[in-house]
């Protein structure tokens, strides 16, 4: 093959790893190791990349699932990188990149074949690949060290003792990448799985310890969104005047060896997108959702969400709890930040939402800061473009908006932050507005989309669950947002009349045919009368709490008087009418009696007279309008598929066949 080969279609004959792969036994200390990892390539940055890879090494993988058995090569290898690894921190320190370099090859090669071996077998059938040791065919030593628990607990360590440098990145995002592929046994699997060899390792023994250091760990990889260095400049940094010693010395090492191959060419210019993102951000977002959302085992629950649950911010001096052993320290500004410039990736808004549901201290945190539109605007432009989002990344947008409406003090805020000129916003021009009217606009205008299109019956719920929760604080609402709210109740009523014309039809066919089945149109109207009621209460909820603060709502609501007729001696509806029939038959008189063709700025002023002159007790009080989330009963039958497809769809993640996928269908979004 030589060295100067660079075509990936060619690994399938290289040399050495064919010899990896073959049915000779290689000793841990043979120089054979040497050779095999001194290659030079950038490492696949996307998903396209590591099938080419893949494609071009089934041969070689599939040799060594048969043959690693006799040989124990696998085995062998992880032993190198181990031994390696064990100076890597002070490599770093010392920079010494020729050791750095050699040490994530030997990773990248284990994350390559242990996906070959998760997804070809059983996990019981990999774990005894890790122990074969003998030439003779299919022996090992049950009694020797547990390569896999070692590997394991290598990776975590290796991932927060070193160093983020340079050199070190490419090694870093490996060990995470790798941890990764450990976890992934779930994607060939159609059940969510409740035990597993890498659960019961992660969880226990050896890699315990360490639990609340990786999780913030990798929370601060995501807060800090390092990019990618330059390919070319940490390994390899050639110079104009040919090379400095590293290169030469790193070249005579790869001379004659398996292959100087680039994925991308070593100091070339990475795409746009590249350039922006992070990497090894994205990873350790991915990792940190997965372990989050590891069933807990039947003995202890899991001790990354403990973590996650628990966690404080660094300003709080507060003792931590005995009772857990995994609470940590992290400086929420910097995570708060990070979160909201990440909104558009279902990763974060996830990670948000884990955080608002189950870490008080981070809710706590959050609902006290005063640059809330900061976090809740990208929120409400995912929800604006639900066109352009998938399902679950809109209904995590929606519940985390419904947590935060379920505290009053959220409610009150946001209709004191006025924003100017939201562009993204296109049915209308918005130069000034409070965030609490954008957030009703949004909220409503994704019922209508739902009404039209998805037909979501949770998703209406939730929507109208976020706007009853602000009902009671609605102060000084836009003009556009009280209109919006009357247009989205006309739509209601409209849609009211046709469900209940078309049963009356469908009840008069029934009588003259006794074959045809009857469309259920009484359930479609219990759902249509149940929404209306509930817009009705939203209402009522708004002019019996803050009548006065709101008078363009009774401005619109007066606009569109004739809508509430029908409503007034309807039985499921009449005894919320009686407080929107008393405002609108109060501020009706008081315009008839200030005569005709009054302006708009005139009929305004007459509400807020009016607003002040009516009494309070003629409202009659109901019950405050309070919803509150409650999750799943079994939350990981959501989470888990949810989870794993966005490391399945994630740009830099490992590339996996879509044909071996069980645990979720590709096209389902």
């Amino acid at each position: 093959m030589g060295a100067n080969s660079s075509n990936i279609s060619d690994l399938s004959e290289n040399e050495y790893l064919k010899r990896l792969s073959g049915t000779e036994s290689i000793s841990e200390n043979d120089p054979f190791w040497n050779q095999l990892l001194s290659f030079s390539f950038t490492t696949p940055t996307n998903s396209a990349e590591l099938k080419l890879l893949e494609e071009a090494t089934v041969s070689v993988c599939k040799s060594l699932v048969e043959n690693n058995p006799r040989t124990g090569n696998l085995g062998a290898l992880i032993k190198v990188f181990l031994s390696r690894t064990k100076e890597l921190k002070i490599s770093a320190e010392c920079q010494n990149h020729l050791f750095i370099w050699q040490a994530h090859n030997a990773l990248f090669l284990i994350s390559c074949l242990l996906k070959v071996f998760i997804s070809q077998m059983p996990e019981e059938e990999m774990q005894l690949h890790f122990t074969y040791e003998e030439k003779s065919p299919v022996t090992y030593q049950a009694d020797s060290e547990d390569l896999i628990e070692e590997l394991l607990c290598c990776l975590i360590k290796l991932i927060i003792d070193i160093p983020l440098l340079d050199i070190t990145y490419g090694i870093s995002l490996e060990a995470v990448s790798t941890l990764v592929v450990f976890l992934s046994c779930q994607l060939f699997h159609k059940e969510i799985l409740r035990q597993s060899i890498s659960h019961k390792y992660l969880m226990h023994g050896q890699c315990l310890p360490y639990t609340s250091r990786l999780v913030k760990t990798l929370l601060y990889n995501f807060i800090r969104q390092e990019k990618r260095p330059p390919p070319g400049t940490h390994i390899f940094e050639q110079q104009s005047d040919g090379g400095g010693l590293l290169y030469g010395l790193a070249s005579g090492v790869a001379t004659g060896l398996w292959t100087v191959f680039t994925l991308g060419g070593v100091g070339s210019k990475p795409a746009p997108h590249q350039e922006q993102s992070s990497p090894l951000a994205s990873q350790s977002l991915l990792l940190l959702l997965v372990l989050a959302n590891l069933t807990d085992a039947p003995d202890s629950p899991n001790p990354y969400r403990q973590a996650i649950m628990s966690f404080k911010n660094t300003q709080d001096s507060t003792a931590f709890p005995s009772s857990n052993p995994h609470a940590f320290q992290i400086n929420f500004n910097s995570l708060y930040t990070a979160l909201c410039e990440q909104q558009k990736s279902d990763q974060a808004t996830l990670l948000l939402y884990m955080l608002l549901h189950q870490n008080s201290n981070v809710r706590t945190y959050m609902l006290a800061r005063t640059d809330m539109e900061n976090l809740v605007v990208p929120i409400l432009e995912i929800l604006y473009h639900v066109e352009e989002r998938n399902s679950h990344h809109v209904y995590m947008a929606l519940i985390i908006l419904l947590i935060l409406t379920e505290d009053d003090g959220f409610n009150r805020s946001i209709h004191e932050v006025i924003l100017k000129n939201i562009t993204w916003y296109s049915e209308r021009v918005l130069t000034e507005i409070s965030l609490g009217s954008l957030l009703i606009l949004v909220v409503i205008r994704t019922i209508q989309y739902n009404m039209t299109r998805t037909r979501d019956k949770y998703l209406h719920t939730n929507c109208l669950a976020a706007l009853a929760n602000m009902s009671a604080q609605f102060r000084s609402l836009h003009q556009y947002a009280a209109q919006r709210i009357i247009s989205l109740f006309s739509l209601l009523s409209k849609k009211h009349n046709k469900v209940l014309e078309q049963a009356t039809q469908s009840l008069r066919g029934s009588l003259s045919s006794d074959d045809v089945p009857l469309p259920d149109y009484a359930q479609d109207l219990n759902v249509i009368e149940e929404v209306i009621r509930m817009m009705l209460e939203i209402i009522n909820s708004c002019l019996t709490n803050s009548l006065h603060h709101n008078p363009n709502l009774v401005y619109a609501l007066l606009y569109k008087r004739d809508l509430f007729e029908q409503f007034r001696t309807h039985p499921s509806f009449q005894d919320i009418m009686q407080n929107i029939d008393l405002v609108i038959t109060f501020f009706s008189s008081r315009l008839q009696q200030a005569g005709a063709e009054l302006s708009v700025e005139r009929v305004l002023e007459i509400i807020k007279q009016g607003a002040v002159a009516l009494p309070k007790d003629r409202l009659r009080k109901f019950p405050e309008l309070k919803f509150k989330y409650v999750e799943e009963e079994q939350p990981e039958e959501f989470f888990i598929p949810y989870v794993w497809s966005l490391v399945y769809n994630s740009a830099v993640a490992l590339y996996w066949n879509p044909q071996d996928i069980q645990l979720f269908t590709m096209d389902s979004g």
